[in-house]
């Protein structure tokens, strides 16, 4: 039995028939449906499938899996993930000015959405991945374009993209200096904290309902005093993005709790944005920018594989131990076509299931899980149920364990 009380509840259900009357001494199935603790993947393998094109779709920037790896695939992350993230890099979205990918990145978001999927939009501003077109700009010009450019997005994938990495790695924005682009200049030119609420101002007067994080890579004091700076000045964050790209070697819990502890002070709730462990060689530590790392042929291996599956488990079980912590995304279902080339992903090149991939599953599908279960009701209708927070069903009727305490569930005719 697992010991994670603040990501359970225990509650009595009184099962009322369609008359709406107690269902006295009945066996009922109660069923666990889907959790309310998001596990993430990036869905960027799955638009070339939804969009029903062949083997010449382009993939997209940071790569993905071909069209026709993805259907086999899709089984294997539909059976873990209840969250995608979708790619809205605005030099891939609209390489072209005023020709957006909207309607491509929409079917795919319907795509993850009629399967019970939440879906998050990454990212509505960076620096990486730009816009070509913004360079023959000015300042005041790109400001004007990215506010219109979050407030179409947001707009246009309303009801199926609610939750949006509104903006990436601001600590480095202003200086970065990898390769030209817009939001580097508007960032230096007006600072951090004005190019945030630029963005959030933007994504929140269009849906105000929706989910909007900030989000980066620097684990440092440097992304605290930002945060801190932030919402002195009053911009509103639904949560904090942390990302934790370990091709360099695993955090370990000590760690890891020591980052969550400190973003946690600030009392929004936090997302692992983009986690990665790699089952072959680790990168080499005196590396700075990941991006700078680039080899030949990157395996997986056997012992790299056993050693990801051990870590995977040890990460999922130190984030989900953690109260402030309401998601964990993976970057990448397969090693195909992942990012930097690095053995990342949970299934092989081949298609086949990683050591990693059946262990986040055992947990996701199996100790955190309430699997199909026959109860007998009370002469009064009511059965105890005691499982992980989210959407279960009772005699095929849903309902939400979200507390403890009482639940009347009405079937349904």
């Amino acid at each position: 039995m697992s010991t994670l009380p603040h990501r359970r509840a225990d509650a009595v259900v009184t099962v009322l028939g369609a008359d709406g009357r107690p269902l006295a001494d009945a066996d009922v199935v109660v069923a666990q449906e889907r959790h309310a603790f998001l596990f993430g993947n990036i869905g960027f393998d799955f638009i070339a499938l939804a969009n029903q094109e062949g083997e010449a779709a382009e993939l997209p920037a940071f790569g993905g899996a071909t069209a026709a790896s993805a259907t086999g695939l899709a089984d294997l992350w539909l059976d873990v993930f209840n969250s995608a993230t979708l790619p809205f890099y605005w030099g891939g979205f609209e390489r072209v000015r005023g020709r957006p990918d909207t309607a491509r990145l929409l079917t795919a978001a319907r795509w993850f959405a009629d399967r019970g999927v939440a879906v998050k939009g990454h990212p509505l501003a960076w620096h990486t991945v730009g816009a070509p077109w913004l360079l023959d700009l000015s300042t005041d010009e790109i400001a004007d374009v990215q506010d219109a450019r979050i407030r179409r997005e947001v707009a246009d994938f309303a009801g199926v993209v609610d939750t949006w990495d509104v903006i990436n790695e601001v600590v480095i924005m202003p200086v970065f200096d990898k390769e030209p682009n817009g939001l580097t200049r508007l960032a230096w030119e007006r600072g951090r904290i004005p190019t945030i609420r630029l963005a959030f101002d933007a994504a929140r007067q269009t849906n105000p309902s929706a989910t909007l994080l900030l989000n980066d890579f620097d684990m440092s004091t440097a992304y605290e005093c930002l945060i801190e700076g932030v919402l002195e000045a009053g911009v509103q964050l639904d949560a904090i993005g942390l990302q934790s790209h370990m091709h360099q070697g695993y955090w370990g819990e000590e760690k890891t709790l020591a980052i969550l502890d400190r973003f946690a002070r600030f009392g929004l709730p936090l997302h692992l944005t983009e986690t990665t462990l790699l089952s072959g060689d680790l990168m080499p530590p005196h590396i700075e920018d990941l991006n700078d790392h680039r080899v030949s042929s990157w395996p997986s291996t056997l012992e790299g594989e056993t050693r990801q599956g051990d870590e995977l488990e040890r990460h999922y079980r130190t984030l989900l131990g953690h109260p402030a912590v309401q998601a964990a995304t993976y970057w990448g279902i397969t090693d195909e076509g992942a990012w930097l080339g690095a053995p990342a992903g949970l299934v092989r090149v081949d298609g086949t299931p990683k050591p990693a991939y059946d262990a986040l599953r055992r947990l996701v599908k199996d100790e955190w899980w309430l699997a199909p279960t026959t109860l007998r009701t009370s002469s009064d209708g009511r059965v105890p149920v005691s499982g992980f927070l989210g959407t279960y069903s009772v005699a095929g009727t849903p309902f939400e364990l979200a507390h403890d305490g009482e639940v009347v569930v009405r079937l349904e005719g």
